[in-house]
Formats: C-alpha cells, sequence, structure tokens
C-alpha cells in the first residue's frame, strides 16, 4: 500500500508510505539530515530499523552550498510535511537542523555526531575553539563554477584518508566505496554563521561518537551542553556512528520520540 508523496496544489505534503499498514496517527515523521561527505543513504540502516518499526521517516537531500540555502530548502521541506515533524541530523546536518527546526511544527532536535551552533555562530568558529581532528590535515579542495560569479570551492575527504578519518569501523571495500561517492560541501558554508539556534525553543538530544576522527568528540559534547540537551549519550564509534551502530541511533531517536509524548 503506498500513499500519494505530493499534492498539486501546493498542499502539505501527505505522508509516505512506512512498509506498514499501520494507521497515521500524530507520531511525528522523523526527517533524517545528512551531513558533508555523505547523502542521504548513509542513513540506511537507521532509516530501515525505523521503517520497520512502523514509523514515518523521510530522508532529503542536502545540497551542501551554503548553510543559509540548505536549511531554507530543509525547513520547506518539513513545512510540507502534515503534521509534527522531529529532526534529525548528522555532522554538517546538526548545523542545518540547528536553523531548520525553528519550522513551526517541529517538535524536536536530536544531534547525532553533529554540530549544534550557537545564533550567529559558523562551523569554523566552533570548531576553532577546539584542537583539529584528523579530518582538518585530509581535506581537498576543487574549484567548480558559479554562475555569474567568482569560482566556489568545493570541500572533500581525500579519498585515500577517507576510510579511516571518515568511515572508520565500517568494511574497508564499503569505505572505499563511500569515499569515492561523496557530496562535497561548498567553503563558504565553513564561515556561513547560523541565522537562529532552534534548540533555544526547541527539545534537543545528542549522540557523541567518541572515537570519532571527523568532528572533534569535544565539539559535540561543548555544543550539546550549551544547547541544555535532555539527553546526551556517547557511543564507542566513528563519525559514521548511523551506519556501524544503527540500533543504538534507532533507538535514541525513539526515545527521543517517547519523552516527546
Amino acid at each position: 500500500m503506498e500513499a500519494d508523496a505530493s499534492t498539486t496544489d501546493g498542499g502539505p505534503r501527505h505522508r509516505l508510505w512506512t512498509g506498514t499498514d499501520r494507521t497515521v496517527t500524530e507520531s511525528p515523521t522523523i526527517v533524517l539530515i545528512h551531513g558533508a561527505f555523505a547523502d542521504a543513504a548513509s542513513w540506511a540502516p537507521v532509516t530501515k530499523l525505523l521503517l520497520d518499526q512502523g514509523h514515518e521517516v523521510l530522508v532529503p537531500p542536502v545540497f551542501n552550498r551554503s548553510l543559509s540555502g540548505d536549511a531554507a530548502y530543509i525547513q520547506s521541506f518539513v513545512e510540507q510535511i502534515d503534521g509534527p515533524v522531529l529532526l534529525a541530523g548528522h555532522s554538517y546536518g546538526g548545523a542545518i537542523l540547528t536553523v531548520a527546526g525553528v519550522a513551526e511544527n517541529v517538535v524536536g532536535l536530536v544531534f547525532v555526531a553533529a554540530y549544534a551552533l550557537e545564533e550567529g555562530e559558523s562551523l569554523g568558529a566552533l570548531q576553532g575553539g577546539f584542537p583539529d581532528s584528523d579530518l582538518a590535515a585530509n581535506l581537498v579542495y576543487a574549484p567548480y563554477p558559479v554562475d555569474g560569479a567568482e569560482p566556489g570551492t568545493d570541500v572533500s575527504v581525500a579519498i585515500d584518508a577517507f576510510p579511516a578519518v571518515f568511515a572508520g569501523g565500517l568494511d574497508l571495500e564499503k569505505a572505499k566505496v563511500l569515499a569515492v561517492s561523496q557530496r562535497p560541501l561548498s567553503a563558504v558554508a565553513f564561515g556561513e554563521p547560523a541565522s537562529v539556534a532552534a534548540w533555544k525553543t526547541k527539545p534537543s538530544w545528542g549522540i557523541v561518537s567518541s572515537a570519532d576522527h571527523t568532528i572533534n568528540p569535544d565539539v559535540e559534547r561543548f555544543g550539546y551542553q550549551r544547547a541544555g540537551v535532555r539527553k546526551v549519550v556517547e557511543i564507542d564509534g566513528p563519525h559514521l556512528v548511523m551506519q556501524t551502530h544503527p540500533a543504538e541511533v534507532a533507538a535514541f531517536i525513539t526515545d527521543a520520540i517517547a519523552e516527546l509524548g
């Protein structure tokens, strides 16, 4: 059974098929936001678990061009969902939900190995207060054309370093595939300040990846503490903790929903 995924009159987005015949309730739709150097498939193991449990789940693409643009797109996507939404963001996705989470129908925020920014703060400013992770020495910069403007700069993880820095703990062959299919982040996103901090008005939760080599785990801990998250758990996993510990991440998300109930 599959429900219509869109409307033709600009009205609210219909809830999508979840793999079950469960009657739709006001339990929130879970929107999973991927980060830089990854795509929506990075959430796949968690997505499957949540769908199997009967949750409404959507995993939109993030274009990784600018914080304001990415957040505006996600906020628009969320506002078209009929009913409450729980946002969960990984890595740069945490910065996005920090801004997009002000959408009226967002009822909670879950940060997963993510940046939790203060209003007026950028990724670079937050990261700059802590020692660099292994990521800093393994970034690759490449120009890309911008219509009517100077070329932009794409930032990606060096392919040979990707398995250890970004995907530690994953099967090496899988990590190699992820390395060559990563979605780069425009350099402007690193320096762009968050226009708002949704965690000031929305309940929040956070997962620290204690073996993270992409974001210094202390950056995650600091951001969550400052945001006053309701609960923090530490998982001994890499940056792609959703891939290595999907059951723990999915359970954390569903526990957050239970607290909202």
